[in-house]
């Protein structure tokens, strides 16, 4: 009883789990719903083969990795309207906002641009011949949309940063309904609609997101609190708000790109070594972006709490609210540690196709003991995204993007080596990433107790303007 009692201190006060979960749950389940999307995405296609669902993996995985500079850009939005808001400068949250905007349209036609040299990373890691023209065709669909999935982000951090987060969840789960009807119409056919396979799941992600934009674009401009709403006159570049949004956004622009990057590169390598490893790293990661997608909705969340409180100037409120995502994010951890070690070949063969496939059966062993060892993977994540939030919701976005850059490549190096050196099995790579997530947990962790980000000011942080 001592134990729950000392862990649930302070449930009740400024920055307590309450306060954090009041917000958070929102954003949970609305990360949770763009989890269903892409996961639905996946286990469609897999019914068609494995080589149309591996193609969405990595397809998906090269087009977040073209838009999550403008996502990471953009997404400081949410700390710098928090911050406003907290300080009780509400002319300038709107604004904020806007600036978010300009950057979405101008982000779109250099995504455009750059999307041939993905085709052509596609070719040179090795992507087997069966998935390759799916993948080409998944992606380049989902860039020509990507501007809808910029705005539908960026709008989202408006709300969050003003603590609205019921309305990011309604666009969320408006997004996920429009897109798994969708799947299932375009995917396989129905109603008279030709089968367009993975085509037609790339085709109901972009008007999942279009949905889920058009809801949130609606709701601000039916909002009722008029200092906060977005006049006409508020339709302009605004120096000053832009300066500290590049500022402060690009360290997590950079932080998300490379990340990502990061991550296309290790599961090319995953993919290159077979269409058996392939299906089990794919089946794997999807589970693991299912586990992962509602921790990232309490780092959005303490991002936003700090972000308030820093403004207020309340750094101890703000440090208390980091605590409070970290004993929700273990909670979360436990509950996934028990789904992954007890039943984890069910959740390999929810992805069995519709035929026999020997290629999936010889895979199942090494998916079974991925996604087990994903269990600890998990329990670092819990503890990175409460302290990653809390340092970019107080302005700390430099050195974040640092040791997150750093760590990630260094699991690109360490998977290389296993593969293409050390001729390691897929297993052991596994492992190897895994262990390495709870050492940068540790660094993050020095950083925060350090204590320096409650120096940094970011709504009067004396960026030349």
């Amino acid at each position: 009883m001592a134990f729950f009692r000392n862990y649930f201190s302070g449930y009740y006060k400024q920055g307590g789990m309450k306060e954090l979960l009041i917000i958070a749950l929102p954003m949970i389940i609305s990360t949770a719903c763009d989890g269903v999307m892409t996961f639905t995405d996946r286990l469609f296609l897999s019914r068609l083969g494995y080589e149309q669902m591996n193609a969405a993996m990595g397809g998906g995985i090269a087009a977040q990795m073209l838009m999550f500079f403008f996502v990471g850009l953009t997404g400081y939005t949410t700390a710098l309207v928090a911050q406003y808001f907290g300080a009780k400068e509400f002319k300038n949250v709107s604004k904020s906002l806007f600036q978010g905007i300009i950057i979405c349209c101008f982000s779109w036609p250099v995504i455009l641009v750059l999307k041939p040299l993905v085709v052509v990373f596609f070719t040179q890691i090795g992507t087997p011949e069966s998935q390759l023209g799916f993948q080409i065709d998944y992606l380049n669909i989902l860039v020509w949309g990507s501007v809808l999935s910029l705005l539908r982000h960026t709008i989202g951090c408006y709300f969050i940063g003003i603590g609205k987060t019921k309305i990011v969840m309604n666009a969320a789960i408006a997004a996920m309904i429009a897109n798994v009807f969708l799947d299932y119409l375009l995917i396989f056919g129905k109603f008279g609609i030709p089968a367009m396979g993975i085509q037609g799941a790339a085709i109901a992600s972009i008007s999942g997101s279009f949905v889920g934009t058009l809801v949130l674009v609606i709701t601000y401009f039916r909002q009722e609190n008029s200092s906060l709403k977005m006049t006409f006159a508020s339709f302009r570049f605004d120096k000053m708000i832009m300066k500290k949004l590049l500022h402060f956004g690009y360290p997590a622009g950079l932080e998300l790109f490379f990340n990502f990057l990061a991550f296309s590169t290790m599961v090319a390598f995953f993919h290159a070594q077979g269409d058996e490893i392939a299906t089990a790293s794919t089946i794997m990661f999807n589970w693991d972006l299912v586990s992962f997608l509602p921790l990232l909705g309490i780092e959005i969340a303490v991002t936003s709490i700090v972000g308030r409180y820093m403004g207020a100037q309340k750094s101890h409120v703000a440090e208390r609210a980091t605590y409070s995502a970290i004993k929700i994010g273990i909670f979360y951890s436990i509950f996934i540690f028990f789904l992954f070690t007890l039943i984890p070949e069910t959740l390999v063969r929810v992805f069995s196709p519709e035929e026999f496939s020997q290629v999936f059966e010889n895979m199942i062993p090494l998916a079974v003991n991925m996604i087990r060892l994903a269990t600890l993977y998990v329990l670092a994540d819990a503890t990175m995204v409460s302290l990653i939030g809390a340092l970019r919701g107080a302005g700390d976005t430099f050195y974040t993007m640092l040791i997150s850059v750093i760590s990630h490549w260094i699991l690109v190096l360490m998977i290389f080596l296993s593969f293409y050196v050390f001729d390691f099995t897929p297993l052991t790579a596994w492992f190897l990433v895994v262990i390495s997530f709870l050492g940068f947990s540790l660094v993050l962790y020095i950083r925060f107790k350090s204590g320096k980000w409650k120096k940094i000011k970011v709504i009067d942080s004396g960026i030349n303007v």
